[in-house]
């Protein structure tokens, strides 16, 4: 999850899914809002040392989170037109080639955005088809919740259903 709102729309989003997931999987939720990973430095440094980032952060346990996990779901806030500037980061230093052995098949995403403006999302889905395509990881659903700024909003709507429902799917 890559919200800095610990209570926002998004955290309740994918509590929705983790809780109903969790019925018949194994789940970790993970906030990379409070860890410490700095940008991708582009060295490819990693490509030559076994696999090992330079940078010596918190991205060590997102990495080992990812390598035990079958089915990867992404739940970020939209902040003019992307994902938070957290989980780009963490996204970003996935560009080390420890990606391949993960066992990731499976991926969900999970999007709160305050805008109603019909396009908000889809510079987003867009790069997460593509990047889920170039690894051939299964899409097995999007949620795009919009109209949910303030903390709270996103009960009144029937997305967490949604992501409950998309959890249960799997």
């Amino acid at each position: 999850m890559g919200s800095p709102r610990h209570n926002g729309n998004t955290a309740a989003l994918a509590k929705a899914f983790a809780d109903e997931a969790s019925q018949q999987h194994e789940v970790v939720t993970l906030s990379v809002t409070g860890l410490t990973v700095a940008p991708c430095k582009g060295c490819n440094a990693c490509f030559l040392n076994g696999n090992h980032c330079v940078q010596q952060d918190d991205m060590t346990r997102v990495y080992a989170e990812l390598s035990d996990a079958d089915t990867l779901v992404i739940a970020s806030p939209v902040y003019f037109y992307g994902i938070s500037a957290q989980l780009s980061a963490v996204i970003n230093r996935l560009h080390n080639p420890l990606r391949d052995r993960f066992p990731i098949k499976k991926s969900a995403l999970l999007l709160a955005a305050a805008s109603l403006k019909p396009h908000i999302c889809d510079a987003i889905v867009l790069q997460y088809t593509m990047l889920l395509d170039n690894f051939g990881i299964a899409n097995v659903g999007i949620v795009a919740a919009q109209g949910v700024k303030d903390p709270g909003d996103i009960e009144a709507t029937d997305y967490p259903s949604q992501a409950r429902q998309l959890a249960a799917s799997i």
